[in-house]
């Protein structure tokens, strides 16, 4: 039985899995990563912590048969991320990118390669866990939101500034508003003022969905399902939840989707 290893560099957060041969990206059972792990994606730039994350991961796993990749922090945390086990110097290392091809799928981005690959990898994840018109969201440092047609066909997608990012934007660049922070769930108009950015963020966040689905109807790819995933997603399966209008679709919040994907596009190119 084989083990392959996955990472995901993001700007915020370096996640891993590792998952053996036998099984399938279109599980959802809890127990799906045999291992797993996260860290600040900073860490990849002291050589002190890349050591301890390479002894910690090859310490707990066996030695992976391929590892394979996405990443949005930049060619020196490639570069750093690829020099981790140097006593695996056989093993293969496979990039996701966003121009990378996989059977039964293609994006009409004018240019693929400046396709996100954690984008691209959660598309794909999509792809793998659903056969029906999807917005694939991933709230995390930046929120994306992505249009995956039953057909295969990505249609495009929209970037928007995370919920932390919205509320260091209005903290730096006004006079007078401080760093909200998120207590008791408010819903709708805030009576003070942090319950009146915490509301107006998490507002322009579930608008943009909102809006999402009704460009997806007039493209006549009407949406029959929800994605969620990223540090920001169970905050916003939670505002979703009180809207009627939204619950009245398949929204499903799944951790790791863009290792999901990795894994998808790995096994299709092996």
């Amino acid at each position: 039985m084989s083990l392959y290893l996955l990472f995901d560099v993001g700007n915020t957060r370096l996640k891993w899995a590792a998952v053996e041969s036998n099984q399938h990206p279109s599980d959802q059972q809890k127990k799906l990563w045999a291992y797993s792990g996260s860290i600040s994606s900073k860490s990849l730039q002291s050589a002190e912590h890349r050591a301890e994350l390479a002894d910690y991961i090859s310490k707990t796993l066996p030695k992976p048969s391929v590892i394979a990749f996405s990443c949005v922090a930049g060619h020196e945390a490639i570069d750093n991320l690829k020099s981790l086990f140097p006593q695996w110097q056989d093993v293969e290392w496979r990039q996701l990118r966003g121009d990378s091809a996989i059977d039964g799928m293609r994006s009409l981005y004018q240019d693929p390669s400046k396709l996100g690959a954690d984008r691209w990898a959660a598309i794909i994840a999509a792809r793998a866990l659903s056969k029906v018109n999807t917005l694939i969201i991933n709230a995390g440092t930046a929120t994306t939101i992505d249009l995956l047609g039953a057909n295969g066909v990505h249609y495009g997608g929209w970037i928007l500034p995370g919920l932390e990012l919205m509320r260091k934007s209005l903290e730096n660049n006004t006079a007078q508003l401080p760093l909200a922070t998120r207590g008791e769930v408010h819903h709708g108009f805030g009576i003070s003022t942090n319950d009146a950015i915490i509301g107006g963020c998490d507002a322009a966040q579930i608008g943009a969905i909102q809006y999402a689905i009704d460009v997806a109807k007039e493209m006549n790819q009407p949406i029959e399902k929800i994605w969620l995933d990223g540090g920001n997603a169970k905050i916003l399966a939670t505002e979703i939840a009180q809207l009627s209008k939204l619950n009245a679709l398949k929204i499903e919040t799944s951790e790791g989707l863009v290792l999901r994907g990795i894994w998808f596009w790995l096994l299709n190119n092996l």
